[in-house]
C-alpha cells in the first residue's frame, strides 16, 4: 500500500516538474518512474532525458541523399593562443576592478574593463586591439603563460577542420595561412599559393570557467573574450583572392565569415571596403549556395550595413543570441529595447527576430530579388534552424547534428558522454512572444520540435551542455559547419 502511495507521490511531484519547465528531473525520481513520452517502453525506467535524448540523436540524425563534394570556406584564419583570462591579466599586473565595455581596445586598462564586462554576464565578445606594440607584448606574455595552448583559429580555418573530418569531401581554405597554421591545419584542406604569408596572425583567447572569480566579479558561466592586432584579417584581404579561386574549385557550397574582423579599421575602411566585399561576392556564381558566418560585433551601423547589403545576396547565415539581438536593435527589430538576454533566451523572442530577418531581408516571397532563405541560430541550451519552404532539406537532422557537436565538442570528446552533460532548455515555450502564439514542449524521444509562421519553417533542438567544458572556441564555427553537412539544398528552386 504504501508502495502505491509513494509512486504517486513521486509521479504527481514529477509531472510538477515537467509542468512548470523544470529543465532535469531529479534522478531519485527517475529512478522509480517512467512518463509518457520520455521514454520508450524498450528503455529502463532509470534512463535519464540526457541519456535519451542522445540516444535519440544517434537514431535520427542521417546524411541527406545529396551531399557537398567540394567546399570553398574563407576568409579569416589565424593562430589562436588560449590562456586562462584572470591568469593572464594577473600576470600583465593588472588590478580587478569594475567593468566597462570598449567597441575597439586601446590599453591593458581597457582590456581588463572589457572582460570583467563580459565575464560577469558569462557572455562571448571580440575586439580588435589598436596598439600594435602593446598588443605583442601582451601576445607574448600570453605564448608564455603556464598552460597556454596553440590551435588553428579564424572562423573560416575553424570552420575548413570540421568540414575536413568528413574524408569524401575536398575542402579549400583562404585566407592569410603563416608557417605555424599551415602546419596545423589538416591535409585534406587545399590552401591557394596565393593565400601563403611568412607570417602568422595570432588571435588571444582569454578563458574562464564557470564560477570563476576575480575581485568581485563571478562568472556564471565558462566562456571566452578575444582580441587581436590583426590586420590582414581586419582588412578581408584574402577575400578577392577567395573569390577568384572559386572558377578553378568549382565548389558546390561556400563558406564565408571575417567580415566582423572589418568593425576595428574604423568607419572609413569599412565602408569602402564593405562595398569591394559586396561585388566580390556578387560574382560567385548563383547556383552555388553561399553561408555567412557571422561574430560579435559593437557598431550598429556596420552590422545594418551587412544586414542591408551583404544577407541579401547570401543563401544562409549563421549566429548566436548576442549577434542576434545586436542585430535587431541595429535595425530596429522586435524586442531591440533590450539591453542583453536574461539568463537562457527566450525561444518566442528569439523565433520573433528570426522570422523578422527572412521578412525584411530573406526570400519570404517568391518576388523578392533576395537569396538568404536559412538561418542557422545558436545558444548554449539549444539550436533553432529557420528556413523558407521549398530551398532547404534535412533540416531536423542537421539542427540535431549541430547541437550534438556542440555537446562533444565542449567536453573534448568526439561522442556524447551523457554523464559528463545536462539538459538546460525549457521544456514548454511558445513559438513567439506576442499573439498569436503556439504553446509547445519538447519530446526527449523526439527531440526537434517543429512550428510554422507562414511559409517559414522552425526547426528547435536541445543542446546536453557540457557541466566541464574544456574548451569554448570555436563552439559555433563547428555547430555551423555541423548543420551544413547535413543540410540538402533543393534543386528546383534555384537562387
Amino acid at each position: 500500500m504504501w508502495r502505491k502511495a509513494s509512486a504517486a507521490a513521486l509521479l504527481a511531484l514529477a509531472v510538477g516538474y515537467f509542468y512548470h519547465g523544470g529543465p532535469v528531473l531529479p534522478e531519485q525520481i527517475l529512478q522509480y518512474i517512467s512518463l509518457p513520452n520520455f521514454q520508450t517502453s524498450s528503455q529502463n525506467s532509470h534512463n535519464s532525458l540526457e541519456q535519451v535524448i542522445s540516444a535519440a540523436w544517434e537514431t535520427l540524425i542521417i546524411l541527406p541523399t545529396r551531399q557537398w563534394s567540394k567546399v570553398a570556406v574563407g576568409v579569416n584564419a589565424c593562430v589562436d593562443v588560449v590562456v586562462s583570462g584572470v591568469g593572464l591579466l594577473q600576470a600583465l599586473a593588472v588590478d580587478p576592478g569594475s567593468g566597462l565595455d570598449h567597441e575597439v581596445l586601446h590599453s591593458k586598462e581597457d582590456l581588463k574593463e572589457a572582460f570583467i564586462h563580459y565575464m560577469e554576464r558569462g557572455a562571448a565578445a571580440e575586439r580588435f586591439f589598436s596598439d600594435s606594440e602593446a598588443f605583442q607584448r601582451i601576445a607574448r606574455a600570453a605564448a608564455e603563460y603556464p598552460g597556454a595552448k596553440l590551435y588553428v583559429g579564424g572562423n573560416a580555418a575553424l570552420i575548413g577542420q570540421r568540414l575536413a573530418t568528413y574524408p569524401d569531401l575536398m575542402v579549400l581554405l583562404c585566407g592569410p595561412v603563416g608557417p605555424k597554421l599551415h602546419e596545423m591545419l589538416d591535409e585534406q584542406i587545399v590552401v591557394p599559393p596565393e593565400s601563403l604569408q611568412e607570417t602568422d596572425e595570432y588571435h588571444l583567447i582569454l578563458e574562464y570557467k564557470a564560477g570563476e572569480q576575480w575581485g568581485s566579479s563571478q562568472a556564471p558561466q565558462a566562456n571566452r573574450f578575444i582580441f587581436s592586432h590583426d590586420v590582414s584579417n581586419g582588412e578581408m584581404s584574402s577575400l578577392e583572392t577567395f573569390v577568384a579561386s572559386l572558377d578553378e574549385f568549382e565548389p558546390d557550397l561556400v563558406v564565408l565569415s571575417g567580415l566582423h574582423m572589418m568593425e576595428g579599421q574604423g568607419r572609413e575602411l569599412w565602408e569602402e571596403r564593405l562595398k569591394e566585399a559586396v561585388l566580390a561576392i556578387s560574382e560567385i556564381r548563383k547556383d552555388i549556395p553561399i553561408h555567412l558566418e557571422l561574430a560579435s560585433m559593437t557598431d550598429k551601423d556596420y552590422m545594418n550595413s551587412i544586414m542591408q547589403e551583404v544577407m541579401p545576396i547570401v543563401s544562409s547565415i549563421g549566429l548566436n543570441e548576442q549577434e542576434l539581438l545586436f542585430l535587431s536593435q541595429a535595425g530596429e527589430g522586435p524586442h531591440a529595447d533590450m539591453d542583453s538576454w536574461k539568463g537562457i533566451p527566450d525561444v518566442g523572442q528569439v523565433s520573433d527576430i528570426l522570422f523578422w530577418i527572412l521578412e525584411q531581408h530573406g526570400r519570404s516571397e517568391p518576388l523578392s530579388e533576395s537569396d538568404l532563405t536559412r538561418i542557422h541560430f545558436h545558444t548554449l541550451a539549444y539550436h533553432i534552424l529557420v528556413t523558407v519552404d521549398g530551398y532547404w532539406g534535412n533540416q531536423a537532422a542537421a539542427v540535431m547534428a549541430g547541437a550534438r557537436v556542440a555537446s562533444s565538442q565542449a567536453c573534448g570528446l568526439q561522442a556524447v558522454d551523457v554523464s559528463k552533460v545536462q539538459l538546460k532548455a525549457p521544456l514548454e515555450f511558445y513559438s513567439s512572444h506576442t499573439e498569436p502564439r503556439e504553446k509547445l514542449s519538447l519530446n526527449p524521444t523526439e527531440p526537434v520540435t517543429v512550428w510554422h509562421r507562414g511559409n517559414i519553417t522552425f526547426h528547435m533542438t536541445a543542446v546536453l551542455v557540457c557541466k566541464q567544458p574544456l574548451r569554448t572556441v570555436g563552439l559555433g564555427d563547428a555547430i555551423s559547419a555541423e548543420g551544413l553537412m547535413y543540410s540538402e539544398l533543393k534543386t528546383q528552386q534555384p537562387f
